[in-house]
């Protein structure tokens, strides 16, 4: 009887260190790296073949056993994973448990247009170009805005995603945080503003965003338009006229374009153009609506990305002459 039971405790040991071993054994797998996909609803056996399916070298029965044996195997979640060679059968339960999805990061930057910002998306690593194709109006509707310009609605930030993720998920993403920043930059507004919704903020913020080299500038800068937009002055930004120009815009901006009316020449038509012209950031969106109180209805770069504000006519042509050496291609604000 002893011996039956020396016996016993010599196989418990032996299979709980083979256990043991099995579990903090690297796993081989047939690239330096695979790819798991865990759809929604996929039992433990599921993903345990799934795994061995996947590129792991393991044996899925097995791999289920220690599943079951963990009592983690329902806080496997569904995702998109990605398991390096040498994964243990006890870091790949980690793993999974904890939803440590493969991630992946697109950039969509201050002062884009949405051209720039589809393409952007489109060129994304392991992202789903669901939206490739459509025009604007059935490309808003896609994300739940029908009827809405998408032009400077997304939040230029950086948007984590998972494998195979749809771009339809982070461009809502970027429209909600464009949501939360506008609504919350119109909460502070300024009382003389003249600006009469958020919509108006958006679209000169987008303004503010693309004239302003130096951040500090953009609050003056905000302020000069807010002076002329109170006078019924024309803004005549020369960023605004680029984007009506669109396509036809080779880099060199000229006199005839300055007199080619379109909705965003705010040379040619009073007030603000008809949408914002480019993704605003938040320092933009509070300049905006907080601009500083001056003065200037003129200025100019000095060329050094800051700018020169004037207050007069002949001031600015002063600075105009003092800053701008080579013949103007455009015109200064």
């Amino acid at each position: 009887m002893r011996r039956f039971f020396a016996y016993i405790v010599v196989l418990a040991c032996v299979l709980g260190g083979g256990a043991w071993w099995w579990l903090n054994a690297p796993l081989d797998t047939a690239q330096p790296s695979v790819d798991l996909s865990i759809d929604p609803g996929t039992s433990p056996r599921g993903v345990a073949r799934a795994v061995a399916d996947a590129g792991v070298r393991v044996d899925p029965r097995v791999l289920f056993l220690w599943f079951r044996f963990s009592g983690r195997d329902r806080q496997i979640k569904a995702g998109s994973y990605e398991l390096a060679r040498g994964i243990t059968p006890r870091a790949l339960l980690d793993k999974l448990a904890r939803g440590e999805e493969a991630l992946r990061a697109v950039t969509l930057v201050e002062g884009w247009n949405i051209r720039q910002v589809r393409e952007a998306l489109a060129r994304a690593d392991q992202l789903k170009a669901d939206t490739q194709g459509l025009d604007d109006a059935a490309f808003m509707a896609r994300l739940g805005r029908p009827g809405m310009h998408p032009e400077g609605r997304f939040f230029p930030d950086t948007y984590t995603y998972a494998k195979g993720s749809s771009d339809v998920a982070v461009l809502q993403r970027a429209l909600r945080a464009m949501d939360r920043r506008l609504e919350a930059a119109w909460a502070q507004r300024s009382g003389d503003t003249p600006l009469k919704s958020p919509d108006e903020a958006l679209i000169l913020a987008s303004i503010v965003e693309k004239e302003t080299g130096v951040a500090g500038d953009r609050p003056l800068v905000a302020g000069v338009f807010a002076n002329r937009l109170r006078i019924g002055m024309p803004l005549q930004t020369d960023p605004a006229v680029i984007y009506g120009l669109g396509d036809r815009f080779d880099g060199n901006l000229r006199k005839k374009d300055l007199q080619t009316d379109t909705p965003w020449n705010t040379y040619t038509r009073a007030g603000l153009p008809p949408t914002p012209i480019a993704m605003p950031g938040k320092a933009a969106l509070l300049a905006a609506v907080q601009p500083d109180a001056t003065k200037a209805l003129y200025f100019v770069a000095r060329g050094d990305g800051s700018s020169h504000f004037s207050a007069t006519l002949d001031e600015h042509n002063r600075a105009v002459n003092q800053y701008q050496r080579a013949p103007a291609q455009g015109s200064s604000k």
